[in-house]
C-alpha cells in the first residue's frame, strides 16, 4: 500500500453504486479501501476489482478456519483483486502459516487480528492478543490489526511486531481518535461510519487525513 495519507476507508455500506461513488469521491485522501462481507455478499466479488481502481482493497475477511479453506478463500481474494487480506489467528499456528504461503504465492499482503476494537473484544481476545502477536510476526505476515479504542494495545502490540505494520480500526463513531493512534505506533488507521454516513466524504476524509498529518 501507499503510505501517503495512511487512512483506510472502511467501506461497509452495501449498495454498489454508493461503495463506487464514495471510494472515487474520497479516493485523494486514502491509502486504502477495506471491503468485508456486507459489501461483498451485496454487490458480488468483482466489488473489489471495481473499487481498486481507486485504491489498493483490503479484503476483511476475517479468515478463519482450517488451513486448505483459507487458503482456498485466499485465493478467491485474490483473484478478485485484493492486495491484502484479513484473517484470525486464534485457528493455530497450521492455518497461519498456510494462509502465510499462499498469499506469498500471489505477492499480496496478509495481515493478522491480534484484537478487535470494539467492548466486546476485551472478553476473550485481549489475553492471547500478544500472543497472536508473537505468532504472526513469527509467521511473516505483513502486519497486523490492533484497536484505536484501545491505543495503549496498539503500543504493547508495536513493541511484539517491530516494524511490521499496524493497521488500526475504530477512529471515529467508535470512539478511537486518529492523532493518538498514529502517535501510539499505528502505520495507518481505519474509518468507516464517520466518513461513509457523512454529508460530506470527501471533506471527512480530508479532515481525518489532516489530522494524521499533524501528528507525524
Amino acid at each position: 500500500m501507499k503510505k501517503d495519507t495512511r487512512l483506510i476507508l472502511a467501506m461497509d455500506v452495501t449498495d454498489r453504486d454508493a461503495a463506487m461513488a464514495i471510494t472515487e469521491k474520497t479516493a485523494a485522501y486514502l491509502d486504502a479501501v477495506k471491503v468485508g462481507y456486507p459489501l461483498v455478499l451485496a454487490a458480488g466479488v468483482d466489488i473489489i476489482s471495481d473499487l481498486a481502481r481507486f485504491a489498493p482493497v483490503i479484503a476483511d475477511f476475517k479468515v478463519a478456519d482450517i488451513p486448505n479453506t483459507d487458503r482456498l478463500i485466499l485465493q478467491q481474494a485474490y483473484r478478485a483483486g485484493a492486495a491484502a487480506v484479513i484473517v484470525h489467528a486464534f485457528t493455530g499456528r497450521d492455518s497461519l502459516e498456510a494462509c502465510v504461503a499462499e498469499a506469498g504465492k500471489w505477492d499480496r499482503d496478509l495481515f493478522v487480528v491480534t484484537e478487535m476494537s470494539h467492548p466486546g473484544a476485551t472478553d476473550f481476545m485481549a489475553a492471547p492478543g500478544e500472543d497472536m502477536a508473537r505468532m504472526a510476526a513469527d509467521c511473516g505476515v505483513t502486519g497486523v490489526v490492533a484497536p484505536a479504542t484501545r491505543p495503549e494495545r496498539v503500543k504493547q502490540i508495536r513493541d511484539i511486531v517491530g516494524d511490521l505494520t499496524i493497521i488500526s480500526p475504530g477512529v471515529g463513531v467508535q470512539g478511537g481518535s486518529a492523532g493518538e493512534t498514529i502517535r501510539a505506533g499505528a502505520d495507518y488507521v481505519i474509518v468507516g461510519r464517520s466518513i461513509y454516513q457523512s454529508d460530506d466524504p470527501a471533506g471527512a476524509a480530508k479532515q481525518i487525513a489532516k489530522e494524521i498529518v499533524s501528528v507525524l
